[in-house]
């Protein structure tokens, strides 16, 4: 892994674009000012937002004194013979310690899902070793909740007692924190409120589950205590200035996109994290930045991207990269925070806040107490083990086949638009979904994301809502080969995930983009059906 911090700019004529963008930034003293949580910067109404939310460029200092009572509780843990850690939270709370547990090679079980499947298996593993890490900004995340309550419930019919293997990490004062005190929980880890969650990754939501796991904290804010002087100065060379000014610059000729490819980073897992930070911060006001993480820099959408993406390899140049960075994760975290508040100020909004992500949250929430999760819908055609509902005037009576519904719905999109593939599964067992985004790329022309739901909605959510309206939707669900009831509610998890997938669908429609869901009845030949299918299409292009 790379040492030294940098930005490379490979490419010359964005390089010439960017450089008074970049001169801009160093004369009005942007840098200096964010590094001293000036939040004047992105002007007057997003002042009082940003007043709450800047701790985060000073966090190498003042989360030291977690260090210490990281290392104490993991080590009563293992006096205990507890050292399996299972992580509960969503965005923020959970992309920031899985790539830090990746990159140090430490376990660490997480669950940002709603699958039945996915949550079972992660209950099958020893109870008896197990601490879950209950992580939640707000106190009353869904999912989250949702998984406490049934891990408590394992606990408790293992003979285990719940309050010495759950930890809490939460802000002051939410109902996360009221809970888990009045249940008298191993440990509760208050978290700087005044850091949104996006930018979280070096305070207790990324420390606690990470440290709990085994991962060399310390050096990790070394790491980013290494690169504070250099990404809060006010030069042209400052990496961050570089990198802001790069992705304004690539914005304002129509290069709305981000293609991220790891670069022999040795970080596994960041472009996730990298791909919540910049599509929720700049996704809005109907611009934005919106990034497509692909498998890697020979991946389509990467080499072959077309002038409506940037590419950006992490880890060092690579052929067809127009961008690089380089750095050790620490430095990365704070390198990548600093370049996306000061692309806000240089695109014109507020990178702190978040205004169309509580939609599709209201909208499941409305199907979830509704009678029965919702109404019932009928699907346009049955093919298979496929299911197949459509929304949206692009979708004719005359379509027979999975392969013509896709034709149609690739159709539907501009032609400098994107898919995004969004897989209501199991990510574990139903891994393959994954396939399907180099698959429409390679054969669409268009860039391609894909997102594991509901994870993504606590990410790219944001963007698909409130950033350029030119993306396509395929919602992927698929029928669970068992369920899981959720203690003191009335749902179990299939219905809150099918609630999720509904509810983020009809807000989507909402906003006039076309959504195509895929249900698969049989998920493993589901699956395969769908693969083929993608397979049936050559080179369908977007339309107007």
């Amino acid at each position: 892994m790379a040492t030294e911090t940098s930005v490379e700019i490979a490419d010359e004529g964005l390089a010439g674009e960017a450089r008074p963008l970049a001169e801009r930034l160093t004369s009005d003293k942007a840098a200096s000012a964010l590094a001293a949580g000036d939040a004047t910067l992105w002007g007057p109404e997003a002042e009082s937002e940003a007043s709450i939310r800047l701790s985060w460029t000073t966090l190498h200092e003042s989360s030291r004194p977690l260090l210490a009572e990281i290392d104490a509780l993991r080590a009563e843990l293992h006096a205990d013979g507890v050292d399996r850690v299972v992580l509960a939270g969503m965005g923020g709370s959970s992309l920031a310690p899985e790539v830090i547990a990746a990159t140090a090679g430490v376990p660490l079980t997480v669950l940002d899902t709603t699958d039945p499947g996915q949550v079972g298996d992660a209950l099958s593993g020893d109870l008896d070793r197990t601490v879950l890490v209950v992580s939640s900004k707000s106190g009353n995340t869904v999912e989250t909740d949702s998984h406490r309550r049934i891990f408590e419930a394992a606990f408790s019919a293992n003979g285990i007692d719940p309050a010495t293997r759950i930890v809490v990490v939460t802000d002051p004062g939410s109902p996360m924190e009221t809970t888990a005190r009045e249940a008298g929980y191993r440990r509760v880890f208050t978290a700087d409120p005044n850091v949104g969650g996006r930018y979280s990754a070096l305070t207790a939501f990324g420390l606690v589950p990470a440290g709990l796991a085994g991962a060399d904290i310390a050096g990790l804010l070394d790491e980013a205590a290494a690169a504070f002087d250099l990404v809060s100065a006010d030069t042209e060379t400052n990496p961050a200035i570089e990198l802001a000014a790069a992705w304004a610059a690539a914005h304002e000729r129509g290069a709305e996109k981000l293609v991220l490819a790891d670069g022999g980073s040795g970080i596994p897992g960041f472009g996730d994290w990298a791909e919540q930070l910049i599509a929720e911060s700049t996704g809005k006001q109907g611009i934005g930045l919106l990034p497509v993480v692909v498998e890697n820099p020979q991946a389509p959408g990467f080499a072959d991207a077309g002038r409506d993406a940037t590419t950006i390899a992490v880890g060092g140049v690579v052929d067809g990269a127009q961008l690089a960075t380089t750095g050790p994760l620490g430095a990365q975290f704070l390198l990548w925070e600093f370049a996306t508040a000061l692309a806000g100020k240089l695109l014109g909004i507020n990178p702190f806040d978040q205004p169309d992500v509580e939609a599709a949250k209201k909208a499941a929430r409305a199907l979830l107490d509704g009678p029965d999760g919702g109404p019932v819908v009928t699907p346009a055609l049955v093919s298979g083990s496929i299911e197949v509902y459509a929304s949206g005037d692009w979708f004719s009576a005359g379509v027979g086949t999975v392969a013509e519904a896709l034709r149609a719905f690739v159709k539907s999109a501009p032609s400098t638009g994107y898919l995004a593939v969004q897989a209501y599964l199991d990510r574990l067992d139903d891994a393959s979904a994954a396939l399907l985004r180099p698959e429409l790329a390679r054969r669409t022309g268009l860039q391609t994301t894909f997102g594991w739901g509901p994870r993504f909605l606590h990410s790219t959510g944001q963007y698909h809502k409130g950033g350029h309206q030119n993306g396509a939707f395929l919602q992927i669900t698929g029928e669970p080969e068992d369920d899981l009831d959720v203690p003191e509610r009335p749902y179990a998890l299939a219905g809150l995930q099918r609630a999720q997938a509904l509810g983020d669908g009809q807000v989507l429609v909402q906003h006039s983009r076309p959504v195509l869901r895929l249900h698969l009845t049989d998920r493993a030949a589901g699956l395969v059906e769908l693969v083929k299918a993608v397979q049936d299409l050559h080179e369908e292009r977007g339309g107007a």
